[in-house]
């Protein structure tokens, strides 16, 4: 029914299919496409297997098909290997659920077609727990992250690098489905050393601790009744993303936190972010996007640098430190 429905595209040539993961392998091999399309359970090599090999011999975006569990750690793996993004299997028969990840899955593989491939591939270490001295007044009280295509490795690549006694709160809107969201969340929280968290309403913002918004809403924050910050859902839907959006969390932090907030905008697809992190900068925060270079789709970026959101452009390496001496 894929490949059908792919060979409808007339922008889109499939030169290939295989039976299994072995077979797939081979095919990538014989072939050269452009990109991989891989369904993460297979006979003969599983998707996470094929993600590695192809990156080892020849190195190509790989587009990942999943109906894992939320509870399931492979998908996470895959992308840390290399893999360019995953997409949401439907789980009902309905032809809408079908028409809308099929409309994901073209969507990505025109991205990824063409993509450099060393992108994917260049996985840096990402352990550092050191301590940073942090002065009695802090000059900000926040850090919001947003990020959707590559996000979830650049993610743990800029957490696993902050100071083990980070004195705010760090606020991640990643593009995913909600079933995944959690098993995210378990994933960052096995590798850093800083409490990881789901939001949740009502639940009030405090410092030192990490928090994921999940993807059954757009979370923003607001001033519970002692005044101290809570999350909450916004009933506003947003043109760019839904469930979860980065617009609704940066427009947020701006309108509470004013000039103590940070704005980072990471690697992904399309232009969410963009209007949440201007409004951030217009308050007084501190905003910033990764580069191009370092990006896999340099989609949210750009646009929050084409408005004129950004104040500082910075590698996803350098973003950690980058964001510590500014304190």
């Amino acid at each position: 029914m894929i490949s059908d429905a792919l060979r409808a595209d007339a922008s889109i040539d499939v030169v290939g299919t295989a039976n299994n993961g072995k077979d797939g392998i081979g095919k990538v091999k014989k072939l050269n496409p452009d990109v991989v399309v891989t369904d993460m359970m297979m006979p003969e090599y599983d998707g996470l297997y094929v993600v590695k090999e192809v990156m080892k011999q020849q190195p190509t975006p790989v587009i990942l098909l999943s109906s894992l569990d939320k509870t399931t750690p492979e998908i996470f793996d895959a992308l840390n290997a290399g893999a360019f993004d995953f997409v949401d299997k439907p789980q009902t028969k309905d032809s809408g659920a079908f028409k809308g990840a099929l409309g994901k899955l073209i969507e990505q593989i025109k991205a990824a077609s063409g993509l450099d491939s060393n992108i994917l591939k260049s996985k840096d270490d990402r352990v550092n727990h050191n301590l940073h001295s942090f002065e009695s007044n802090l000059q900000y009280d926040i850090m919001a992250v947003g990020s959707s295509t590559g996000g979830p490795s650049a993610v743990e690549s800029l957490v696993t690098k902050l100071p083990a006694n980070l004195a705010i709160p760090v606020v991640i809107t990643q593009h995913m489905p909600e079933r995944f969201l959690v098993s995210y969340a378990q994933r960052l929280s096995a590798i850093v050393p800083l409490p990881v968290r789901m939001a949740k309403r009502n639940q009030q913002v405090e410092p030192g601790v990490i928090y994921v918004a999940p993807g059954d809403g757009n979370m923003m924050i607001k001033r519970g009744n002692n005044g101290a910050p809570v999350f909450a859902y916004s009933k506003t839907k947003y043109k760019e993303f839904n469930n979860p959006s980065v617009d609704c969390l940066f427009e947020s932090v701006g309108d509470e936190y004013g000039s103590k907030a940070i704005g980072i905008i990471l690697t992904g697809m399309g232009k969410d972010g963009s209007n949440g992190l201007l409004n951030i900068k217009k308050k007084g925060g501190l905003t910033i996007a990764q580069d191009a270079e370092s990006c896999v789709v340099n989609g949210m970026p750009k646009a929050a640098i084409d408005i004129g959101a950004v104040d500082y452009v910075v590698g996803l390496k350098e973003i950690p430190g980058f964001v510590m001496s500014c304190f």
